[in-house]
């Protein structure tokens, strides 16, 4: 769900957004249009899982020796091959072929994922608004954990560099905090400040990957072998529950697979396929050319684990960081510290890539009614996925932070990260498993048929993660529960709040009883917000009440939002005639769109809607909301959802209303 760097394309009007950028263009122009949008994405939406390398085969390796045996060659392949394995099953298959095709009107993403499950279910269920909630829940675990296991690993590789490797551990774990600092200070430059050298980063990196990798490889051709699946089958039924300690690991290669599906709004289906066919080779070349490495060096890799372990217990520490990189030692020397810098670059652009993620994805809660209003500040004027949220920046923040200093280094975040990343996929094949039965229309048979390899290999992937609960696998799952609890505190307390609302007085009975005792009339349009159109808004009649005045032209304003993720032009603007002076007008937003409302209104002067916004003035209802007893909620959420409430932002910033037009009427209501 990251953001489109400057000057790509935004193809989201269209199912094909390689078509979309260039579908007015010929020859060159076409292919050119192609190109950036493919070049965006290798930059943007395969950071994370590009920097997977840096840390997948070396957990893995340390949990194949937290045994206390020393590893073997045929080890060494079976963890290369399940590495492969996972890469062709849970990416290519699932999430390149299959679940990309699942797109909601060109968006995907979790929440995108589950609205257009819900379109297909017809309706809004409980279990579905679960399995919703808790995949976006489970993505901020990720967007938590992400920047810190990239930075601090790429930072780690200092220790390879051999002038630096006697004394920099010191300064390892400032050095990432300081680079975490700096990249959440620029989010308000937007992502366009590094996005634009986003892909020709990337390129470089993975090319990089893929030779060093490759120089590797032909030192040792038999590790191609490794490529058979027989030898992860063979693994996994030699090391008995050794296999799902090292699955949780062998994971970590495939962080990164739901920004496939969460970025296709801003990239298209076909440049993210196309570049995954040159992605995939530079990943299994340098994963293939670690293998070779440890084989070459296995004594000494061995002996390296056999006293770090022994240095541990002697302290009484049962878990430890294994202070061996593989993706780094196996580059020469002159290019370590050129390659760390590369890699530190790389890792912030993942960690760019799933922080803009978090921004989106609240941007849908919000819309979507899934949290209070949030300041929402757009940071490119041509690129609408270009925005940049605050509240979360610096929450974000504080949590990375947190856990940087709490973990201490990229080993010990590993425990928390698979957690996060597999719930969140997991979550995503329920949802999909309902979209490919009831909107693709097959058979429930096959349906299953389909999402059930699937969800097993992920429901394994699940129980070896949560092996490591105590070992900080609690925090996204505490991050989660406490986020699934806000959201559902949220849409309840919203809820209790529309049905208070629905026994304020009918605008039919008020207008009535006006024709019969007319008030002062006074010049200029006024325009009334109200989420119900049926329903006096709660402004209009506290205008009456104490200025006993109406406009002479009345406008009663409803914004609407879609379960789509933008609104069909035909469908932006709806005015009713309601008297000869009160329209009623309703603006329909799609999720993923920001609600400018005086923006919109403009559009309405089409359909027949004239006023001066120079002599017009907005009321807008501000609740005093104080808890209750008989609410239907514990007190403790009626707080909580209070607390929500006078943290959220202005009504009047929100709709993008002028404040020297904006007036705020309020009463106090009980929920």
């Amino acid at each position: 769900m990251a953001q489109a760097p400057v000057g790509a394309p935004h193809p989201s009007q269209t199912e094909d957004a390689g078509h979309a950028a260039a579908g007015h263009q010929s020859g060159a122009g076409k292919y050119a249009g192609f190109f950036a949008l493919m070049l965006g994405s290798i930059g943007v939406v395969y950071g994370d899982i590009g920097t997977s390398p840096l840390y997948a085969f070396k957990e893995s390796l340390a949990h194949v020796m937290s045994d206390g045996t020393p590893a073997t060659i045929e080890e060494v392949y079976g963890l290369v091959s399940l590495i492969f394995w996972a890469l062709m099953i849970v990416v290519t298959l699932k999430y390149v072929i299959l679940v990309m095709q699942m797109d909601n009107k060109g968006e995907g993403g979790t929440l995108s994922l589950m609205a257009l499950a819900q379109r297909a279910l017809g309706r809004r269920t409980a279990i579905l608004f679960i399995i919703g909630v808790a995949g976006a829940s489970m993505f901020y675990g990720d967007a938590l954990i992400t920047p810190a296991i990239s930075v601090l690993s790429a930072v780690e590789g200092l220790r390879a560099v051999p002038a630096l490797a006697s004394r920099i551990d010191a300064f390892i774990l400032p050095i990432g905090v300081g680079i975490l600092i700096g990249l959440f200070a620029v989010q308000a430059r937007g992502t366009g400040v590094v996005g634009r050298f986003f892909g020709p980063i990337m390129v470089v990196w993975f090319v990089t990957m893929g030779v060093i990798g490759a120089m590797h490889v032909m030192q040792h051709p038999a590790i191609t072998a490794a490529l058979l699946p027989s030898h992860a089958v063979g693994f996994m039924m030699s090391h008995g529950f050794l296999t799902f300690v090292v699955l949780g690991s062998v994971f970590l290669a495939v962080t990164g697979a739901e920004a496939l599906y969460a970025d296709m709004g801003h990239f298209g289906r076909r440049p993210i396929r196309v570049a995954w066919l040159l992605i995939l080779p530079a990943l299994t070349l340098n994963y293939l050319g670690q293998g070779s490495y440890v084989i070459n060096h296995l004594d000494s890799v061995n002996h390296a684990y056999s006293v770090a372990r022994a240095v541990a217990l002697a302290a009484g520490e049962q878990h430890f960081a294994f202070n061996f990189t593989p993706f780094f030692e196996m580059a020469p020397d002159m290019v370590r510290l050129p390659l760390v810098v590369l890699a530190t670059a790389a890792t912030v652009i993942a960690s760019q890539a799933v922080i803009s993620g978090a921004f989106s994805l609240t941007q849908q809660a919000i819309q979507l009614g899934l949290l209070p209003r949030m300041e929402i500040r757009r940071t490119s004027e041509t690129q609408a996925g270009q925005i940049y949220m605050p509240q979360i920046n610096w929450i974000l923040l504080s949590g990375v932070l947190v856990l940087a200093l709490a973990f201490g280094s990229s080993t010990r975040l590993a425990a928390a990260y698979g957690i996060s990343i597999t719930g969140e996929m997991l979550m995503s094949t329920c949802m999909a498993f309902i979209v490919l039965w009831r909107l693709w229309k097959r058979p429930i048979w096959a349906a299953a048929l389909i999402m059930t390899p699937f969800a097993l290999i992920e429901l394994i992937f699940l129980s070896s993660n949560l092996q490591r609960v105590m070992q900080g696998g609690f925090v996204p799952l505490l991050l989660a529960a406490g986020l699934m609890l806000t959201f559902w505190t949220w849409v309840r307390g919203t809820r209790l709040l529309a049905e208070n609302t629905r026994r304020d007085e009918p605008l039919s009975k008020l207008f009535e009883t006006l024709s019969h005792h007319p008030p002062h009339r006074v010049r200029g349009a006024a325009i009334f917000l109200t989420g119900d159109p049926d329903v006096v808004p709660a402004a209009l009649m506290h205008n009456l009440k104490h200025n006993q005045v109406l406009h002479e032209q009345i406008i009663i304003l409803t914004v609407k939002t879609l379960q789509t993720p933008r609104a069909p032009d035909s469908e932006r603007v709806r005015v009713e005639d309601y008297l000869p002076d009160v329209k009623r007008v309703t603006l329909t937003f799609g999720f993923m769109e920001t609600p400018n409302v005086v923006k919109a209104l403009t559009e309405a002067r089409k359909h027949g809607l004239k006023f001066d916004i120079m002599k017009t003035s907005f009321f807008l209802s501000r609740r005093t909301i104080v808890p209750s007893e008989k609410s239907g909620m514990p007190l403790w959420q009626d707080h909580l959802f209070i607390y929500l409430a006078r943290n959220a932002t202005n009504a009047t910033d929100f709709f993008h209303i002028p404040s020297g037009r904006a007036v705020e009427l309020g009463n106090q209501v009980m929920v």
